[in-house]
């Protein structure tokens, strides 16, 4: 099957859910990674020195690593503004989602809960768009069959001291996806891509926390017990 994961900044995936993608690669299912922005304006370039438009080209050439180490179907990186997304129209960016959408054509399509965990405003913003694209394309596209949002627990949360963040009650959870050792690894590799941000990814101790299950929300979906795939259930 077909899994299409859409975030706003590269290591977004790193820090999030590149063990279940990891995984999924090994199960044989096709998974894409779209990212909207290039993450240019991230304050970690004042150390080196960099404009947002450097920056940008950097972290690009850090996410095409990425790409191998995850063993990525495919793996598509816009330059939508960076950290701008809630000044832009927002048709605009539901136009380059569904683009993507109709071009990979994937049976599930994964972005961040409505928390966006970090409350970070891209991260909400890619919540509401992908929801929103993701009930109107579905009406008339039957490959379209599951909407899921990475999340964590409410426990997993409170446990992160370097960053506020936020977690998903566990009635909320609807999906609990078990890796193995060899994922967690290859989500620590995916991690160390990501030279210019290695400052934060050790001051969050991340690399020390990876778990070796991911939950997830699932949209409109109701079952009689938490799934263990992303797949399960789809025809």
């Amino acid at each position: 099957m077909k899994i299409l994961y859409i975030f706003p900044h590269p290591d977004d995936e790193s820090f999030g859910p590149a063990q279940v993608m990891s995984k999924q690669r090994r199960d044989g299912h096709e998974v894409y990674l779209l990212t909207l922005t290039k993450g240019g304006a991230t304050k970690q370039r004042h150390k080196f020195g960099y404009s947002i438009e450097e920056m940008g080209e950097i972290r690009f050439k850090e996410m095409l690593n990425v790409e191998k180490v995850l063993n990525l179907s495919g793996m598509n990186v816009l330059d939508l503004p960076d950290s701008g997304l809630k000044w832009m129209d927002p048709r605009e960016i539901e136009k380059a989602v569904a683009d993507e959408i109709k071009r990979i054509m994937p049976d599930v399509i994964v972005t961040y809960a409505v928390h966006g965990i970090s409350g970070f405003h891209d991260h909400l913003i890619i919540h509401g768009i992908v929801k929103r694209v993701f009930v109107e394309m579905k009406e008339k596209n039957s490959y379209l069959k599951r909407l899921a949002f990475f999340t964590i627990t409410e426990e997993a949360a409170a446990k992160q001291t370097h960053f506020k963040i936020s977690g998903s009650k566990p009635e909320e959870i609807g999906c609990k996806v078990k890796v193995e050792k060899t994922d967690v690894e290859n989500s620590i590799k995916a991690l160390d891509c990501y030279v210019t941000f290695m400052d934060t990814i050790n001051a969050t101790k991340i690399k020390e926390q990876i778990p070796d299950e991911c939950v997830f929300e699932l949209f409109l979906e109701k079952h009689e017990h938490v799934l263990n795939d992303l797949f399960e259930g789809i025809k």
